[in-house]
């Protein structure tokens, strides 16, 4: 494991309780930086003593504005500032096709997936700016680049956070601050618990590889991109997908 440098770097990472989430966390503290966890899911002050006891977890719905803020507040009062900001929290959604989805569905998928990313985006980025420094990876899919069916409210999520990371990149260029995002194809989560076998299947066979990508894969791509090395490529979306890719 290559060493990178995140001492004396405070980070946030939404869907911390878990999955990807968790394991970029483990990466940042060995690092030598210290986390937040934000994360709906209750078990996420458990993982936060599992990792550290510097680490906090913080229990909140990530689509409620006013509860991000807050959550904002609490890890700047607790930490002194934000440095870093992972946004791995997401849902997969139904598997099912585009005109048996029922707006309610969609909405919340869209709601988790990409408006919970521009939420904690807005939430740090004053406080990036006014230090001149930070690190924002916001975790994509290539589901995002190429689309998968029976996947369509997760797919447009997707890519609209490549959007979403593209333009604020480029709002926030002039400054010490960058913002990337991955495109990973599938990671073995509990979020494959939510999707069909057989739509499971299908990504699988889209990937040359022929497995699924790795926790640490992912971790590792992620732990450089949040570094101060990074100090040049911002608004940009690095592909973790195993050859899918197209572009």
């Amino acid at each position: 494991m290559n060493n990178i440098d995140l001492n004396g770097r405070f980070a946030v990472i939404t869907g911390g309780a878990q999955g990807v989430g968790y394991a970029v966390a483990q990466r940042i503290i060995a690092s030598g930086g210290r986390v937040a966890l934000w994360d709906i899911d209750p078990g996420v002050t458990a993982a936060a003593e599992t990792l550290s006891a510097g680490t906090i977890g913080i229990v909140l719905d990530l689509t409620d504005e006013h509860a991000v803020a807050a959550a904002a507040e609490e890890t700047e009062r607790l930490f002194g500032r934000i440095d870093i900001l992972v946004n791995s929290a997401g849902i997969a959604g139904s598997s099912l096709p585009v005109v048996t989805y029922s707006a309610k569905e969609w909405r919340r998928v869209i709601d988790v997936d990409l408006t919970a990313v521009f939420l904690c985006c807005r939430a740090v980025v004053a406080g990036m700016t006014s230090r001149n420094y930070g690190r924002i990876v916001n975790v994509s899919s290539v589901a995002g680049k190429e689309g998968n069916p029976n996947a369509a409210p997760y797919s447009a999520a997707k890519a609209g956070v490549i959007a979403l990371t593209k333009s604020l990149g480029k709002e926030l260029a002039a400054s010490n601050i960058a913002v990337n995002c991955i495109t990973p194809s599938p990671i073995k989560t509990r979020m494959l618990e939510q999707v069909s076998p057989e739509h499971i299947k299908y990504m699988l066979s889209r990937v040359p590889r022929g497995r699924f990508a790795e926790l640490q894969e992912a971790a590792s791509m992620i732990a450089w991109l949040v570094s101060e090395e990074n100090s040049f490529t911002t608004a940009s979306t690095f592909d973790l997908s195993g050859g899918r890719a197209t572009y």
